[in-house]
């Protein structure tokens, strides 16, 4: 049975989620994973996720560090969508795109929340017009942690159609954050398919199979050399987990291996894509916890979520909810050691 406790932590609530050697802290202020502490293989306990030690350090936050991201994860490009013969407009806050939901995303909303069974359960309610988006929407996320898996349940309703495609922007190191880098960490991602992007980080709309490509993780890949190999910074890209139209079944996407530590993540989702995310933005003036300077490729993100400017792409997975349905994805993330 896992144990939940609530504490008041200033800006935000606090709920701790502690099963056998693993605990998790999360945030009421932008639903924020704050802390992933779990063992190596000679149980010395680390936290293996980037971010700060107050919740005040939360309310900015830049780089979204451990945050629900909503109304719409990653890119739409050029900040417009067309839905229904009408033109929407959201704000410009990446290059000449949208990012993450806006300027004052999901992210930074302050979440109700409810001790449930194993987790805590956290719901926001985003009015007609939020950030540019079309219909109300109540979205809740409930985080679960089991034995050694904390699981992340994402709902949402609508009462006009509108894009929705929520994620978990938490930057992991298995050797423990404030490390300065993940080149020793050993990856694979379960895709046959990603997404090329143009300059601005928008896919092309080519859908492109890895084979033969540095993109190809299907086999575990030491991040280290395969960085190097790597056209630009670093990966940033979606990973496609199935075909548009497939029904959204739970699979294994990514796993993760430490081998200094022996620490494991693997990571299974129903969502049809992962962007992997190797921190390539960071650059050392964020200062985190403990007082670390969170510089470029000192963490990776597995951000599970739809493709890309899917509203804007049609042969992408569908990015809309409509009235009367229930947006339903879950996430899973299993810590273990070699």
């Amino acid at each position: 049975m896992t144990e939940v406790c609530k504490e008041e932590r200033g800006a935000a609530e606090s709920w701790r989620l502690c099963s056998g050697a693993v605990s998790v802290e999360i945030l009421s202020l932008g639903c924020v994973v704050q802390s992933i502490r779990t063992p190596d293989r000679r149980g010395q306990s680390a936290d293996v996720v980037l971010g700060y030690d107050e919740a005040e350090g939360y309310l900015s936050n830049p780089r979204y560090f451990g945050a629900v991201i909503g109304r719409v994860a990653n890119r739409i490009a050029k900040g417009r969508f067309v839905l229904d013969q009408k033109e929407y407009k959201l704000a410009i806050n990446n290059g000449p795109n949208a990012l993450h939901g806006g300027l004052k995303g999901f992210d930074k909303a302050v979440w109700s929340a409810e001790a449930v069974d194993n987790g805590v359960k956290l719901s926001h309610s985003s009015p007609d017009g939020d950030e540019g988006y079309p219909g109300s929407l109540k979205a809740s996320v409930t985080y679960r942690l089991e034995k050694n898996t904390l699981s992340v349940l994402y709902h949402a309703q609508t009462d006009r159609t509108t894009p929705v495609n929520l994620t978990n922007h938490s930057y992991f190191n298995l050797a423990g954050q404030g490390t300065a880098d993940i080149y020793d960490h050993e990856v694979t991602i379960l895709a046959d398919s990603y997404l090329p992007v143009d300059d601005t980080m928008i896919p092309t709309g080519e859908v492109k199979p890895v084979e033969k490509t540095p993109f190809d993780l299907r086999k575990p890949v030491l991040l280290g050399s395969r960085l190097k190999e790597l056209p630009g910074p670093g990966f940033d890209h979606n990973f496609c987990l199935c075909s548009p139209g497939d029904p959204p079944l739970e699979r294994k996407c990514a796993r993760v291996v430490h081998p200094g530590t022996g620490r494991v993540l693997e990571v299974s989702t129903t969502q049809p894509g992962v962007q992997f995310y190797t921190s390539n933005f960071l650059d050392g003036t964020l200062k985190g916890k403990g007082g670390a300077a969170y510089s470029k490729h000192s963490a990776f993100c597995v951000e599970t979520q739809n493709w890309p400017d899917a509203v804007n792409q049609p042969h992408f997975p569908d990015a809309l909810l409509k009235p009367g349905e229930t947006y339903t994805h879950a996430t899973h993330f299993t810590f273990s050691v070699l």
